[in-house]
């Protein structure tokens, strides 16, 4: 009688596992795209291909097995600063048939555009 409970603990703690490594498979990859968007914001009128490209390149190479979902970068004014920020969505592999497809994970990073600014 335990020994379905027990596999279903044993299954729902590596589902668990799965989502968290996702997580931060997005997570990195939202960083490094946002790093990209950053530092090219203020010189490249094509920034935004670069840094999705550049997201997208970190979750095929942290983690080839999941699928990206799509990568956005876009840029904004918060209080009178440009920011750039890069989202991505990573799907999650699911152990559970009815799960399948329907788990994803989006994760956000943001930041100022950096770029030189003479002193007058």
């Amino acid at each position: 009688m335990l020994t379905p409970l027990a596999f279903l603990m044993i299954f729902l703690t590596v589902q668990f596992a799965l989502y968290m490594y996702s997580r931060h498979v997005a997570i990195a990859a939202s960083q490094e795209g946002a790093r990209v968007a950053r530092t090219e914001a203020a010189t490249n009128t094509n920034w935004q291909t670069d840094a999705t490209d550049e997201a997208d390149h970190w979750v095929t190479q942290l983690a080839p097995s999941l699928s990206s979902l799509g990568s956005q970068a876009a840029k904004e004014k918060v209080d009178g600063v440009d920011n750039v920020s890069v989202t991505v969505t990573v799907s999650v592999p699911s152990l559970f048939p009815w799960w399948s497809g329907s788990l994803s994970v989006t994760e956000m990073s943001e930041g100022p555009i950096e770029q030189f600014i003479p002193d007058n």
